[in-house]
């Protein structure tokens, strides 16, 4: 069935009540306070009751929520999820406003809103404000991502929920949703902001002072919010270690988190480079890619790229295999298998037949399948994630990764707009790795490879945090162990100061490791007067990071939750107002209350979605297509799954429709870099064969007759094909540098005599000036 229409759908088409969003961000160094106000108005001539689903980054905390019905304004409290639920369902019943705000249980990053009982006329004005830290990216960069898009979540076939009626979170094209958006961020840092960046249009950076700490920036007017609005934040001098120590709430009593000081310390190990250069010679790498509908397209062919380079750049004497998912999933090999001239070119081979065919988004099985595998003894397993979506059973996924992290990492990547920051983040923090975003024009490829360095890297052992503070001050730490360090990565450490001294208001934290064998320490000096005027706001994270490690403390079995660790979350997440997964917010209007007239009408606001979701590409006015799904019955199945509470409703969420492989365009003309790779052999030396000349841009006689005499023809065509990477594409030197690598050591193998003749040949053939030194020989 066809469905052309937009706004709050139910049978009879009626229209939304949310007319605009209003976010403003306040950017304190590397964390950001959010408030977002979401306006709705009821044009209907009877009460409703609206429902609007929608994403947040999944480490935020929320801590404040509050309405506005007229001039009178109601702050919602933090309650038990299911006393919440019931003052809410009594509220109504009795004829009176109120607003309910919770977590889904699957899925940290969703939230469902209702607002209930909105009479005939009337307009509403909710206020959400939440706390988060903004992750490093490759290049520096900090990164805020305000979602656009809900995915639908993918629900397993058979897991919990999937009794319930299928729902459908109503979905419109992007150019007809009907509310509008503002957004506006201050940004404030002890260093200079050098720039803001987005893949959305701003308007100029204003600066707000001489030494440029202080900064405004907005999105700018007519932003259709049809993609997630990214932010990308430079300072000068990032990787300074800082210390901040903020001062407990006035009203709260001493010894509780939110009485006493804490401190939120920000770290960037800085290891030495005779280690950094050298790449371990070993480890089993597994890569696991994302083939279902979604993935169709420019996402499956620059997966595929990705996969060329990191099979040329792995090291001689590894192990790898990759594993491919949907609803179902592959392997290339049984198991995983020596890294070799033969391995690679059977594993390419079956990379290039690859297409996004898979269907829906089942990663737990294949997980399940790689964990179950036998680790291979003194090759330590280095799991690499590739997917552009978002899953029903994300903790179950994340705690899946938990349980196995003491025997490999894992480094994930979301790919293109609306991939669940909660799995991608969870993924690489449970697995002591490191996440990457992958959105807008980005080019997959310089993120993936800065993962493998990680991977190569030598992994930090022996993690300890030592904290030296004057007598009678006690130091509590609340996040859980460090069990990763990556050089220029940063870790963030949450403590709480209980007791005064009265004497030194210096502390000292001295973060010892083990790194390839050596004894290594970062020490950072921090006053213990805590800073004036900082909100909250490291309270809130500090809480937010507890009660995510007591909420991964669920038994293995996850169906029996400890009832001790819910108590203790629950316990936290009232004290702080921080939301957590039992708990939630609830705002009730005790005004007059009359008895509702006539039947309360609940309606789902729609939440823009695009290609990922499986949509063709739509014109304004196009309609979404749906196969074998009447539209009208679900819509009747989503009033049925009301009474489920939330998670009923969220849990159920599935991809109705198979998503569409699209008929691919002719290959374009290859990236000649690529191409270059491409005849790498596994050893990291190249052959002298035609298809290398035409990659250099030369004939093969033109290559044959530059060859100094004497030299053997591999040798030359490697010094060829290292000159041309550094003389034409050192703009992408982070894809090729860890292969370059690898022809650099293997011409070092060959002793070869004539390195100086072969460069200055090289040079004068290709018309560049690379120096040897520059080849790493």
């Amino acid at each position: 069935m066809m469905v052309n229409c937009c706004g709050l759908l139910t049978a009879s088409k009626e229209p939304v009540p949310l007319k605009s969003i209003e976010v403003e961000v306040e950017v304190r160094d590397h964390v950001a306070t959010v408030v977002s106000t979401l306006n709705y108005e009821n044009k209907e001539d009877k009460p409703i009751e609206a429902v609007f689903v929608f994403p947040l980054p999944g480490d935020a905390a929320v801590c404040h929520f509050s309405a506005k019905i007229g001039q009178k304004e109601i702050v919602a409290e933090v309650k038990e999820k299911q006393k919440a639920r019931e003052e809410y369902d009594d509220a109504l019943s009795s004829g009176q406003q109120a607003f309910l705000l919770e977590e889904s249980e699957q899925s940290p990053d969703i939230f469902s809103l209702s607002v209930g009982s909105l009479p005939p006329g009337e307009s509403a004005s909710i206020s959400l404000e939440y706390v988060t830290e903004l992750a490093v990216q490759a290049d520096d960069g900090l990164r805020f991502c305000l979602p656009a898009v809900l995915n639908p979540r993918y629900q397993p076939q058979g897991s919990e929920g999937s009794e319930v009626a299928i729902v459908k979170v109503t979905s419109v094209p992007a150019s007809l949703v009907p509310y509008s958006l503002s957004f506006s961020a201050r940004v404030s840092s002890p260093r200079p902001v050098s720039k803001v960046e987005s893949s959305c249009s701003l308007d100029p950076l204003q600066y707000l002072n001489t030494e440029q700490t202080q900064a405004t920036v907005k999105l700018a007017a007519g932003h259709k919010f049809d993609r997630d609005v990214e932010l990308l934040i430079y300072y000068k001098d990032a990787h300074q270690p800082t210390a901040v120590v903020e001062a407990g709430q006035a009203s709260a009593k001493p010894g509780t988190l939110m009485g006493d000081p804490v401190v939120m310390l920000s770290l960037y190990p800085e290891f030495p480079q005779a280690v950094m250069s050298s790449v371990a010679p070993c480890g089993e790498f597994v890569l696991l890619l994302d083939r279902s509908g979604s993935m169709s397209g420019a996402c499956m062919e620059s997966a595929k790229d990705t996969l060329l380079l990191l099979l040329k750049s792995l090291p001689m004497g590894c192990y790898f295999n990759i594993y491919s998912f949907g609803s179902s999933h592959e392997h290339i090999f049984p198991k995983s298998v020596e890294y070799s001239q033969e391995t690679m070119e059977e594993a390419l081979k079956k990379v290039g037949e690859m297409t996004a065919n898979l269907g829906g988004t089942e990663i737990l099985r294949p997980l399940k399948d790689i964990y179950s595998q036998p680790c291979i003894p003194n090759q330590p397993r280095q799991l690499f994630v590739f997917t552009d979506g978002e899953v029903g059973n994300t903790k179950e996924v994340i705690n899946l990764v938990k349980r196995n992290s003491g025997s490999h990492r894992c480094f994930s990547f979301g790919i293109g707009e609306g991939a669940s920051s909660a799995l991608i983040n969870g993924l690489a923090k449970e697995g002591g790795g490191h996440a990457q975003f992958i959105t807008g024009t980005d080019r997959m490829q310089p993120k993936v490879m800065q993962s493998l360095r990680f991977a190569l890297q030598p992994a930090v052992v022996d993690v300890s945090v030592k904290w030296d503070v004057p007598k009678g001050v006690s130091v509590t730490a609340l996040s859980p162990p460090i069990t990763a360090l990556f050089q220029g990565q940063r870790s963030l450490i949450y403590a709480q100061l209980t007791g005064k001294s009265s004497g030194a208001a210096d502390g000292l934290v001295t973060v010892k490791y083990s790194l390839a064998g050596h004894p290594s320490q970062n020490q950072l000096h921090f006053n213990l007067t805590p800073a004036e005027d900082t909100g909250l706001t490291v309270h809130r994270l500090a809480a937010r990071t507890l009660i995510r490690s007591l909420e991964m403390k669920e038994k293995d079995d996850i169906e029996e939750q400890d009832e001790g660790v819910k108590k203790r979350v629950v316990e936290l997440s009232v004290q702080s107002g921080v939301s957590s997964v039992f708990t939630a917010f609830i705002a009730v209007n005790k005004g007059d209350g009359e008895a509702i007239q006539g039947p309360l009408v609940r309606r789902y606001v729609p939440t823009p979605m695009y290609a990922s979701f499986g949509m063709m590409p739509m014109a304004t006015g196009a309609a979404i297509m749906y196969d074998d799904l009447e539209f009208d019955d679900a819509q009747d199945d989503m009033a049925m799954g009301c009474d489920e509470g939330f998670d009923g409703i969220m849990g159920s969420i599935q991809h109705c429709v198979e998503e569409p492989t699209v008929n691919k365009p002719k290959q374009p003309h290859r990236d000649p870099l690529l191409q270059l790779v491409s005849l790498q052999k596994a050893s990291g030396c190249w052959e002298l064969v035609p298809a290398l000349a035409a990659a250099l841009g030369k004939t093969s006689e033109e290559v044959e007759s530059a060859k100094p005499s004497g030299v053997n023809q591999e040798v030359w065509a490697t010094f060829l094909a290292l000159i041309w990477l550094h003389g034409s594409k050192m703009e992408a030197q982070d894809e090729w540098e860890l292969l370059a690598m690898k022809a650099a050591s293997w011409l070092r193998a060959q002793n070869a005599p004539y390195a100086t003749e072969c460069v200055e040949a090289g040079n004068a053939l290709l018309g560049f000036n690379v120096q040897k030194d520059a080849l790493g020989l």
